[in-house]
């Protein structure tokens, strides 16, 4: 590795310490390096478009993303490196650097040697490493627990909201493309299909459709892109954090799935809210579904229920104290079976 390799070497371990640094340029030998010659034990996940592999720095570890088929895709590589130069966000995946590499090399053409050019197109980002929400996805039976996808919808449409303010559609939210860290935060992925609009334009138009099926609006078949195609997603996305199902059937009550879960009369509102979101963004209509600042707007609304709940058990709990009642004496007890048909839609009831 060269001298320049090795000084981009140095600025690459100090991204992985000090977040204000900026994405940069880095050099194919680097990453050749890092991903022992892009070899098969370093590659952690395969796609369409891309290989992504494990990069080891001192400072530890990042993700390498490199391209196939260059010459088909260069314009997806540039979108993808506009669109990531612009953002900063705790629940958008970090972008580190890009490598556009290409060099002369002689190849066999017709039965005759020719000099061709062979591009190599990477991107580098933070290393995820819960893997994808794809791989958490079930129903409410088992799996993670209300808190946790409540979280994690937030978390996503928080993100959502920061690319949406900036300009940016990303035009392929799905589970695949959501990455979790250590503590369940979600981390948009993959600006591969993104757009960056210009500050007055709304809306673009495609004659080639790409995306994930069952994650794609019905406008998309028109060659229509706008923000609220991102919403179409995020609201397939949410329901199915919910029942662990894109579709579900249209006698499917969300409420009895969770019924033996859920702590709270709180986290049941949530429930509620969420799932009414999560139908509202996936219709037909764009016009009728919400951007995602009232989505957001929303969720915080229906999560300063569970503080106020807790607080205010915390309180009770003080008041009993004082009171001489004995500390253990439950403070929300069920009322009938939680979200059954017969308990009154679920509520839960304090007791003194």
């Amino acid at each position: 590795m060269d001298h320049a390799a090795s000084t981009k070497r140095d600025v690459l371990e100090l991204m992985l310490l000090d977040e204000s640094v900026e994405p940069t340029d880095l050099p194919l030998s680097l990453l050749e390096d890092i991903t022992n010659n892009f070899s098969a034990d370093k590659e952690i996940g395969r796609g369409g478009f891309a290989v992504v592999y494990k990069g080891m720095i001192r400072s530890g570890t990042i993700a390498v993303k490199k391209l196939s088929h260059t010459y088909m895709h260069e314009k997806k590589f540039h979108q993808e490196i506009e669109c990531m130069m612009k953002v900063k966000h705790k629940n958008i995946v970090r972008f580190l650097g890009y490598c556009a590499n290409t060099q002369g090399k002689m190849e066999s053409f017709n039965g005759k040697l020719v000099m061709a050019d062979v591009q190599q197109r990477l991107l580098c980002f933070e290393y995820v490493a819960k893997g994808s929400l794809r791989d958490q996805i079930t129903d409410a039976s088992s799996g993670l627990e209300w808190r946790q996808r409540y979280e994690i919808i937030k978390g996503i449409c928080i993100g959502l909201n920061y690319l949406h303010r900036n300009r940016i559609v990303h035009s392929d939210l799905k589970p695949a493309n959501i990455l979790l860290d250590y503590d369940i935060v979600p981390k948009i992925a993959d600006f591969g299909l993104s757009r960056c609009f210009d500050e007055k334009q709304s809306w673009a138009i495609t004659s080639n459709i790409w995306g994930s099926l069952g994650y794609l609006p019905p406008e998309i078949h028109s060659g229509i892109i706008t923000f609220k195609s991102d919403i179409y997603s995020l609201g397939v996305i949410i329901k199915e954090i919910l029942t662990g199902q894109k579709v579900s059937p249209e006698d499917y009550d969300v409420i009895e799935s969770w019924r033996d879960r859920l702590e709270t009369s709180s986290q049941l509102e949530q429930l509620r809210v969420c799932f009414e979101i999560g139908t509202e963004c996936t219709d037909y209509d764009p016009r009728r579904r919400p951007d995602a600042k009232q989505i957001v707007d929303r969720l915080v609304k229906a999560e300063s229920m569970d503080r106020f709940t807790e607080t205010d058990v915390v309180v009770q709990q003080a008041e009993m104290t004082s009171s001489g009642l004995q500390q253990g004496t439950p403070k929300i007890l069920r009322r009938g079976n939680f979200g059954s048909k017969d308990a009154k839609s679920g509520e839960l009831e304090h007791y003194i």
